[in-house]
């Protein structure tokens, strides 16, 4: 009889096997727990088996019912586990956890209800308040309640005051069900972007909403609420997508007034997310006058190969009314392609791109965008190019490069397609087999350079049209330059340059004087022609060093002069045969002009010289460093001076030409900088000085300005500049310049759109646009509360002077000066202020000046970019949400500048 009690426990016992609650995560067999009780005398021969009773009553038809867990629950607890076989309950208390294959639930207490297959989480409380709130996990999704319960047959649940954050939003419902694994639903639910959901500062609240994990929430009657402020406006549904890769959508546009063209939509489009690698983004602005403009931008990156940005823009923009005298009508574009090849894509090849093309008055134009840095820039530039390196033999290299260089105030196009360069090595053909080159005849080397370029130069009105190609000029240059070097005495190195160069072309072009419409007749010849030229230099040089010692115990040690004296020959002989001449009559009684000209005379690489040169060159560059005492008292042996530079670099050059009739010497050019800060601010000093006179029509004569009733040496033009840069961590300590991290220049907006990282031609900014907008980033979030009242200020500050003087006609002018500053300071955590101006010194008045303001709102972001005066007068205002998925929750407004079409 004891035997069958026995038995008929054990069965009941059957529900409990399937929990394990070992703090040492082993499974705890209930035979065991049995065995353990002093109570109970188990028959050792019995032998119960898990699952399936062995006696010999035959097996029941009836299916058998599958088991309410599949898996084994694994239970831990810190206090105390205790199983209730009355109650069929098992209890977990203090920091109790339990595991059943995805899912993971930690709370202060758990409760497992065996009799309903439920399990009930809550917090415990003590003198310090209700702590250990639940944590509900499964797979990659977690929730943080107060309380909850979980039926392990359904898989559902009801959770009470959850948090759980999906897909960047942080969601918190006082009530919320449990559907199954992937849908929940809340009611009175909020929702938003900001970490703290409790505290937000911004939240979107919903009497009741479907959530579905890392796909979406949709949502009944929802209303937004800044700080805790229900805004006047709400929506009777809303959906959200979660997910945690970009996907296509709507990009809804901007709408505003402008003063010229009415009111307008803008930026508003598809946004296409292709794929993993690139996307898309087709945008589009309407004012009511008629005007439309449309950008298409994409961006891509594949891994170890490459990445780059593709941008166009085109605009067709009228002004005021159609039949209004001053109405006018103008077509824009520009297009923008940069790419980046990874250097481990390819060692021996590499492919690159810089393209910035399109309308010359695109910068000053374009309704959407107010990029000062690109205003004030009149230069647009392009490069795309192929690197081929082959190590066979002597080693070749190949290059492919197609250039664009575009003048915006003369509307000026010149463009290479392509422009071809092979070259060979140097190869040493009477190198020894071993030991090192020596003498003249070891370091004999010669190269082969081959350049072929098709260069065209057009103009807007002509780009891309047919008549574009009609001053195609195509060419190709062979070189084989022959050099060697070696020393004389020991300290003059000395070399020998010898250069050969064919030239080919495939037009040239003949003269002609017609004597019926007295102008001179430029007939083009198409066909193959070339010519030969070639030419010798040696130069030798050395190197000079002085020293000017104070004394040990003196502040300055010694004063060191380095001086580097270079004499150079240049001789290039005359190659007449490649020039013809004509006869100009006409000109008066007996008064015939004979003109010599070649016809490679505007061919590619241009005519050959038919005048004998023979010139020597001289240049000397000094160098002045002072060995001042250390500050540090305790310094030994050498430490105990430093090396500072005085004078870094400082050079002259001229030249002497043998072959000229008169004017045989050059001005001398003189250059240097003065190191004011090591390596930081250093100031340019560029001159030069003629030695000749000038006559009364203010040309150069020969004769010497001394002998004319002037000085020894005429100075004709100079300049003096300099940049610096200060910021707050220029006086702070090495150690703590070390911890700051250093902004990343390519990063800017402005200077990825083609401005000036150090702003002083002012920030730009994309007006309206998404793409720069979702670039503002989340600022790291301090860790300590107190870090925001006891703040350092960052600042930085940059300065950049110039100063040119003229005289080379007598004029004795300052033709520029000007000094040009920008800056930024955080007058707090969340308050940016910068500025970008500057003054000019000659015309006496402000340069370009722009005021930035900056405020960081936590989950939102606010700036205001003003230019107060000049021709641009503008501001630009925008407060948006900082979180990407929510990016179009903003307002903007903008004064645009006052651009008139020509």
């Amino acid at each position: 009889m004891r035997t069958n009690i026995l038995y008929i426990l054990y069965i009941f016992g059957l529900f409990f096997t399937q929990f394990a609650f070992s703090q040492e995560e082993e499974k705890v067999d209930l035979n065991k727990l049995f065995q353990k009780d002093s109570t109970l005398n188990i028959d050792p021969s019995f032998q119960p088996a898990y699952g399936i009773i062995q006696d010999s009553i035959v097996k029941d038809s009836i299916p058998e019912k599958k088991s309410m867990i599949s898996d084994i629950v694994k239970s831990y607890a810190k206090d105390y586990k205790r199983v209730a076989r009355k109650e069929n309950k098992m209890y977990l208390y203090n920091e109790a956890k339990i595991e059943y294959e995805d899912m993971v639930i930690e709370a202060g207490e758990i409760v497992l209800d065996n009799t309903t297959s439920e399990v009930i989480a809550r917090g415990i409380s003590d003198s310090t308040g209700y702590k250990q709130l639940p944590v509900f996990k499964q797979g990659t999704d977690e929730i943080n309640p107060d309380s909850l319960r979980y039926n392990f047959n359904t898989g559902k649940a009801l959770v009470y005051n959850s948090r759980t954050q999906q897909g960047g939003f942080t969601v918190r419902g006082p009530v919320s069900k449990r559907e199954n694994d992937s849908v929940f639903f809340i009611k009175n639910a909020k929702f938003t972007t900001d970490d703290d959901v409790d505290n937000a500062d911004y939240y979107f609240k919903a009497n009741r909403i479907k959530f579905v994990p890392n796909k979406k929430i949709v949502t009944g009657l929802v209303q937004m609420y800044i700080v805790d402020v229900p805004m006047p406006l709400a929506l009777p549904f809303g959906y959200f997508p979660m997910v945690d890769k970009a996907t296509s959508g709507f990009v809804l546009p901007s709408f505003g007034d402008n003063r010229q063209r009415g009111f307008f939509l803008m930026n508003g489009g598809y946004y296409f997310a292709i794929n993993d690698y690139v996307d898309l983004s087709v945008l589009g602005d309407y004012y009511t006058n008629g005007s439309w403009a449309t950008r298409i931008d994409s961006d891509y990156n594949l891994r170890y190969k490459f990445n780059g940005t593709v941008s166009f823009r085109y605009e067709n923009l009228l002004l005021e009314e159609r039949g209004f005298p001053d109405f006018s009508e103008q077509v824009i574009y520009n297009f923008r392609w940069n790419h980046q090849q990874d250097a481990k894509a390819n060692p021996n090849s590499r492919f690159s791109a810089s393209v910035n093309i399109g309308s010359s008055r695109f910068f000053r134009e374009s309704v959407n965008q107010a990029n000062q840095g690109n205003f004030l820039n009149n230069t647009m530039n392009s490069s795309i190019s192929y690197n081929k390196t082959i190590a066979a033999g002597p080693g070749m290299n190949l290059n492919l490069t197609a250039t664009h260089s575009q003048n915006t105030n003369t509307q000026e196009i010149n463009m290479t397609l392509p422009t071809l360069q092979f070259s060979i090595n140097r190869v040493y053909p009477f190198e020894p087999k071993t030991g090192t080159k020596k003498g003249i005849i070891h370091n004999i080397n010669l190269q082969y350079n081959l350049r072929g370029e098709n260069r065209i130069r057009t103009t807007d009105e002509r780009f891309l049209t047919s008549g574009m190609f009609n001053d195609l000029n195509a060419g190709m240059r062979h070189s084989i330059p022959i050099n060697t070097n070696f020393k004389v005495f020991d300290n003059f190195s000395v070399s020998l340059n010898a250069n050969y160069d064919e030239t080919w072309v495939m037009q040239t072009y003949e003269k002609r004087f017609d004597e019926q419409t007295q102008e001179v007749v430029t007939d083009t010849i198409q066909g193959f022609d070339s010519y030969r030229t070639y030419n010798f230099s040696t130069s030798v040089g050395t190197t000079v060093y002085g020293m000017f010692p104070f004394g040990e115990n003196a502040k300055i040690n010694a004063v060191r002069h380095v001086m580097r004296p270079s004499i150079s020959y240049n001789i290039n002989p005359a190659f007449d045969q490649f020039y013809d001449q004509f006869t100009r009559t006409g000109l008066g009684a007996n008064e015939d002009e004979i003109i010599e000209y070649s016809r490679f005379e505007g061919s590619l690489f241009g005519a050959p010289g038919n005048r004998f040169s023979s010139s020597m060159n001289f240049s000397l560059a000094n160098d002045f460093e002072a060995k001042v005492r250390n500050d540090d008292s305790t310094a030994t042996g050498d430490d105990r001076f430093k090396k500072i530079k005085l004078l870094n670099n400082f050079a002259l050059s001229t030249s002497y030409n043998f072959a000229a009739d008169s004017l045989k010497f050059s001005p001398i050019a003189l250059r240097g900088n003065i190191p004011i800060v090591t390596d930081k601010f250093n100031i340019n000093l560029i001159a030069a000085l003629d030695p000749y006179a000038l006559d009364n029509n203010n040309r150069r004569i020969d004769k010497w300005n001394i002998d004319n009733g002037g000085s020894l040496f005429r100075l004709t033009n100079a300049n003096v500049s300099f940049s610096y840069s200060l910021s707050d961590k220029t006086f702070a300590k090495e150690e703590d310049e070390e911890d700051e991290e250093e902004p990343d220049p390519l990063n800017d907006d402005t200077f990825s759109s083609g401005g000036r990282p150090d702003d002083l031609f002012g920030n730009g900014q994309m007006m309206n646009d998404p793409r720069s907008q979702r670039r503002q980033q989340d600022k790291k979030p301090k860790e300590d509360e107190n870090e925001y009242y006891n703040y350092k200020i960052p600042w930085n500050l940059n300065l950049s002077y110039t100063m040119t003087y003229g005289n080379q006609t007598r004029q004795n002018q300052i033709t520029s000066h000007s000094v040009m500053f920008s800056g930024d300071i955080e007058l707090s955590p969340q308050w940016k202020v910068g500025v970008s101006s500057g003054y000019d010194l000659a015309n006496r008045g402000f340069t370009f000046t722009q005021l930035r303001f900056n405020r960081d709102l936590g989950s939102w972001n606010m700036s205001l970019n003003w230019t107060p005066i000049g021709p641009r007068e503008s501001w630009f205002f925008f407060i948006g949400i900082k979180a990407n998925m929510l990016r179009d929750l903003k307002f903007d407004r903008n004064r645009e500048p006052n651009r008139r079409l020509n």
